[in-house]
């Protein structure tokens, strides 16, 4: 745990609060902020590609939670026993010693059962084949996609329906349902944890899960996990904090979501540390082994190990229900983020009447189209395709980004810039400590990171590392310190570029009002999510307000010292 809080506290809520403020003083996603640099654009496109490869395959997880949760309906799970068809000779359950080898096996069996389990009969248990052979019918090659799963592509189009319909009207409708899918996964975790920590064995679990391993706290793959799992959990560079914090009001405080959010987020994947591991030092207990020998980690955690520790509770059907409902929701949370976080992009960057009035129709579309891109994920393949897209779709792109993020925004635009916009924003400037961790210790952290980072292939090339390395530079920004079009115009007498961009202006509004509307009374009477995400109907969209010009055009316009910002 020690370098997942170091990476926590100099990377990921220095950087957790910098898109969270860059986006709210732009009031634009990925793609338009990066007005202020325009050659940097690239990294706006590089963060919708990351959302889009991970959009494709999270939703292919949650289909795969729906499928086990409708398959919990039910009096016996179908993971608890290996008197099954799709069984094999070596399964062995743990509930029943008569259902061990599949009644081939005498039904006396030695006191040693660990020793049964584990190495006279090469053991594999009933949830990991109910996995690997029914649920996903596994082929033995990448190349092999065999059939498509039909179940799961009709879990997948359940669950792409419930994201569209939850997001058919923006934030404004999935800020309403954030409320409900943000805050009952803790009334699960906290059901789970009662019910865990009374089980034999679970002390023994939770002391495995605390216990530091310090011969490993000096190789970079630590480290490198680490940076992933922050970057990964709090979504810094993915392009979502950035569209979200758009819809803040300008004055909202994002210093306080920012850090109240980081905390609760870590605090979050903490507390469910405790939950899962005490039911895994229960099994561990059950089978007579050490905890090390039942966990596991990715898929194999959430529909092998752990379905398998259900299966030892009383009333095992009830827990897999609430389990995966659990993990339901919270996919379906990150889901709404990255569905809006491409609508938004792409809106943002047409901008025209046309497509701001059919934001609806854009968002279907998306919703197909990413709908369509996950049936290859269904097929008997697709499970190498997911984890080949989650090993290398965000990590080593997203140190990447944040990196050329952090550098573009300090050193391009420029520090006292943007602590001058934080400043009139916020009422204050950034702490010390931010402004420390964003100019020196955050890059070079990311710097060093990307220097040792563990998924560089250094092997001879072959067809896994050619796929990996597709996918890795898809993601890298598109053409860092090239222009968009070309090299930029001239400056006009009233407009400069870069980090002089100190122009007060009233550009045409990004979500303007349904004609013949009457105007809002206020700017926060449309305020919705637990952020106070609203929809607003003017936005500053440039990206350095001086004070200085403002006081320049106080002096030659008395009306203009009572303008404010994105109001």
């Amino acid at each position: 745990m020690f370098p997942y809080f170091i990476m926590l506290i100099f990377c990921g809520i220095p950087l957790f609060f910098m898109e969270l403020s860059f986006g709210q003083f732009a009031s634009q996603g990925c793609l338009g902020v990066w007005r202020i640099s325009p050659m940097f654009k690239g990294v706006g496109y590089g963060m919708m590609v990351v959302s889009t490869y991970i959009g494709i395959y999270y939703n292919v997880v949650i289909c795969i939670a729906f499928y086990y949760f409708f398959s919990s309906m039910t009096h016996v799970l179908p993971w608890a026993y290996c008197n099954n068809p799709w069984n094999t000779r070596d399964c062995a359950g743990v509930l029943d010693a008569s259902n061990l080898t599949n009644g081939s096996r005498p039904a006396t069996l030695p006191s040693n059962l660990s020793h049964l389990l584990n190495h006279s009969l090469q053991r594999t248990s009933p949830s990991e084949e109910y996995w690997r052979l029914y649920v996903l019918k596994l082929s033995d090659d990448i190349g092999n996609f065999g059939e498509v799963r039909l179940p799961l592509l009709g879990c997948l189009g359940v669950s792409w329906v419930v994201v569209f319909l939850c997001l058919i009207r923006g934030v404004k409708s999935s800020g309403k349902v954030v409320y409900f899918t943000a805050t009952f996964p803790y009334v699960v975790l906290t059901i789970l944890f009662v019910r865990g920590v009374t089980l034999e064995g679970a002390f023994t679990g939770i002391m495995y899960y605390l216990t530091p391993q310090w011969d490993k706290i000096l190789e970079a793959k630590v480290w490198g996990d680490a940076a992933s799992q922050i970057f990964y959990s709090l979504g810094c560079a993915w392009g979502g904090l950035i569209t979200m914090a758009s819809y803040n009001k300008f004055h909202n405080n994002c210093y306080r979501d920012s850090v109240i959010i980081s905390i609760t987020n870590c605090a979050t994947s903490v507390y469910a540390g405790f939950v899962i591991f005490s039911i895994l030092g229960f099994m561990a207990n059950h089978l007579g082994v050490d905890v090390s020998r039942v966990a596991d980690h990715g898929p194999g955690l959430a529909f092998v190990a752990y379905p398998e520790a259900l299966t030892l509770l009383p009333i095992s059907p009830l827990w897999s229900l609430l389990f995966f409902f659990m993990l339901i929701l919270l996919g379906l949370g990150t889901q709404f983020c990255l569905l809006e976080t491409l609508v938004t992009a792409i809106v943002d960057e047409v901008g025209n009447e046309w497509i701001l009035q059919r934001k609806t129709y854009v968002t279907l579309g998306v919703a197909v189209a990413g709908f369509l891109l996950g049936i290859p994920l269904t097929s008997q393949a697709g499970i190498y395709w997911l984890l080949l897209m989650d090993n290398y779709a965000a990590s080593f792109s997203l140190v990447v980004i944040s990196c050329i993020m952090c550098v573009a925004i300090m050193y391009i635009y420029g520090h006292r810039n943007y602590f001058q916009d934080i400043q009139m924003m916020l009422g204050f400037p950034p702490p010390l400590f931010f402004q420390i961790c964003w100019r020196f210790i955050s890059p070079a952290i990311i710097f060093l990171q990307a220097k040792v980072h563990r998924r560089l292939p250094q092997n001879p090339l072959h067809f896994g590392s050619l796929l990996e390395w597709n996918v890795l530079l898809h993601q890298l920004p598109q053409r860092p310190g090239v222009p968009e079009h070309g090299p930029p115009a001239p400056p006009s007498p009233t407009q400069t570029y870069g980090p002089q961009i100190r122009v007060r202006e009233e550009p045409p509004n990004r979500r303007p009002r349904p004609p013949n509307s009457a105007p809002p009374k206020s700017h926060s009477s449309s305020a919705v999510g637990p952020l106070d995400w609203d929809y607003p109907i003017q936005r500053c969209q440039s990206l350095a307000l001086s004070s200085r010009l403002l006081a320049d055009s106080e002096a030659s316009d008395p009306e203009a010292g009572q303008w404010e910002p994105g109001t």
